[in-house]
């Protein structure tokens, strides 16, 4: 009698944990990465975009602060740049090559990490130029515009000074 209780006992205790194991499993099931639902942005972005191409991840940000609240909306900012796949292929843009010289967007916004809402609030605005070569030309054009503002002040002082008056 005294074993069949504790075999009851222990059976209850037993079905009590795989119930919270199920629970913690759901929950946590139901949370994406940080990654994930950029991702889920950017899919939401090529589903309303009126862009011939398809948009793909290029750049993500350092994600905030770890923030337990998978209900409080969290910033993002990522980039995105053009593909050469249009929109109405069936492939992930994960899948698609980038598009030589294709348009690059950077998006800001706010991103829900609870995999039942769906929540994005994303905002995307055209980069004239990106990544090294394009930071360095943009350098040195700056550069020169700026040495030549210099020069030409330069010049039309000097000119002033040697004007008969």
């Amino acid at each position: 009698m005294e074993t069949q209780r504790a075999s009851l006992s222990l059976g209850r205790s037993s079905l009590w944990l795989l119930l919270l194991g199920l629970t913690v499993t759901w929950a946590s099931a139901q949370a994406l990465s940080y990654r994930e639902a950029v991702l889920r942005a950017v899919d939401r972005l090529n589903e309303q975009s009126s862009d011939p191409n398809l948009y793909r991840l290029l750049e993500l940000d350092l994600p905030p602060k770890a923030d337990e609240d998978l209900d409080a909306p969290k910033p993002v900012s990522f980039t995105v740049k053009e593909t050469v796949c249009p929109q109405e292929t069936l492939l992930p843009p994960e899948q698609c090559d980038f598009k030589e010289n294709g348009v690059v967007k950077q998006c800001v916004g706010t991103v829900n990490l609870y995999q039942l809402r769906d929540n994005f609030d994303i905002t995307c605005n055209e980069l004239q130029s990106v990544g090294l070569f394009g930071r360095i030309r943009d350098f040195f054009h700056d550069g020169v515009n700026w040495v030549r503002d210099k020069v030409g002040k330069v010049i039309g002082y000097i000119g002033d000074k040697i004007r008969p008056g």
